[in-house]
């Protein structure tokens, strides 16, 4: 059974248990006779963003999901299975929740992070023209699509300014003309009032090395574009391992 099912944390606090739920500065400290949870919240609070391991990371999130267990066990077993903690936190929040010991509350934990950490860098650049800032686009893209296990190709259009004036999913799969039509791309950059592009696609294998299919395209679209006043500025591609620009590769 989940270990964030009703039965573990929306069960009623029974006479008995009252006496040793009493608080210390605050906190309830009968769930944690030891104070390991109070430590690391106060590591968390005071030793700033390397304070904490990558399972302990996992392991307070999980406590806000699940106040009576002990989350290390737990934690340990999804950096093993997903490999990292940002593997963790950008899983898929289905496979999540069926990992042992998960459920929907577990899972959602640690999903709201991505959810609030993709949000944050999207509004950052939104708000200065993308070319300045190409550091936060990484940055946000990274969050976004570096550990998809699915391949996903999407245009970022933008206007005379660079500033950013949608960012679009165009299609899943392979990148090539069936998931990618280069008229299409254009289309939709006229229709928007675009004035450039720059296409973002990710690897689920790992490595964001281009393959000859990717540089086609690009220069596909490439190629349509000049002819109606639309400039690709980069195609970029994200992977765990990294990105790749094929602009500064001298590939567009």
């Amino acid at each position: 059974m989940p270990e964030d099912s009703p039965l573990f944390d929306e069960r009623p606090v029974t006479g008995a248990e009252k006496g040793p739920r009493e608080t210390r500065g605050g906190e309830a400290c009968g769930n944690d006779p030891s104070g390991h949870r109070a430590r690391l919240r106060k590591r968390l609070l005071t030793g700033g963003r390397d304070a904490l391991a990558d399972h302990e990371v996992i392991e307070l999130l999980l406590m806000q999901a699940v106040p009576r267990r002990d989350m290390k066990p737990l934690a340990r077993s999804l950096i093993q299975r997903f490999g990292s903690l940002a593997g963790v936190l950008q899983a898929d929040p289905r496979t999540l929740a069926a990992h042992p010991g998960m459920g929907e509350a577990s899972a959602a934990a640690l999903t709201i992070v991505t959810v609030a950490a993709t949000r944050l860098a999207s509004q950052r650049i939104g708000e200065r023209p993308v070319i300045s800032s190409w550091q936060a686009l990484i940055d946000y893209l990274t969050i976004d699509m570096a550990h998809l296990t699915v391949e996903r190709v999407r245009v970022l259009y933008l206007n005379t300014k660079n500033m950013l004036i949608l960012d679009d999913l165009v299609g899943e799969g392979s990148i090539d003309e069936a998931a990618v039509h280069p008229r299409e791309v254009i289309r939709r950059a006229l229709d928007l009032g675009a004035s450039a592009l720059i296409m973002v696609h990710n690897h689920p294998s790992g490595s964001p090395e281009p393959s000859r299919a990717d540089i086609e395209i690009t220069n596909r679209i490439a190629e349509a574009g000049r002819l109606l006043g639309v400039t690709v500025h980069d195609h970029v591609v994200i992977a765990r391992e990294g990105h790749v620009s094929l602009r500064a590769r001298g590939l567009i």
